[in-house]
């Protein structure tokens, strides 16, 4: 009798879970992890676990500064982005998410007890509500100040 890799299995759920709700992003996700564990290229989940979150923010990164880099945003919007009250909430808002992203992170390399809970939850998040997979670090923000680590 053949062995059940539950790892694979959900991997497929979570990928099923894309599709139905439409979620590229999570089911292309789903599809290339389950490419490397079926093709035995585990080599790569080491380094996907040691530098993937790196990589992925670097990408958001571009895309975000991606119309300062074109133009599009110029030096004036920059400026009188200091003069809205909208704009300086956005601020202070971005702080607040880059803290708590910098909390999140260190919670989850301290804590590994926490992570699946929070992919579990994002996942849903995206698949369920069409949210974006930034919500980990987010998450482990919010829940380090919740149970006070970080």
């Amino acid at each position: 009798m053949a062995q059940i890799d539950y790892s694979s299995l959900i991997l497929l759920l979570f990928a099923a879970l894309g599709l139905i709700s439409s979620n590229t992003p999570i089911t292309i996700a789903m599809i290339v992890l389950l490419f490397i564990r079926i093709t035995h290229l585990h080599q790569a989940f080491p380094w996907l676990e040691k530098y993937g979150l790196t990589v992925g923010i670097i990408v958001l990164t571009i895309g975000v500064m991606s119309p300062l880099a074109s133009g599009k945003i110029s030096l004036e919007t920059i400026g009188s982005t200091f003069l809205h009250w909208k704009s300086l909430t956005a601020i202070g808002v971005g702080i607040l998410v880059a803290y708590l992203g910098g909390r999140g992170a260190a919670l989850m390399a301290t804590n590994p007890t926490v992570v699946a809970g929070l992919l579990i939850g994002t996942v849903l998040g995206v698949a369920f509500l069409k949210g974006v997979p930034v919500g980990p670090l987010i998450a482990a923000g919010l829940l380090s100040l919740l149970i006070g680590k970080s």
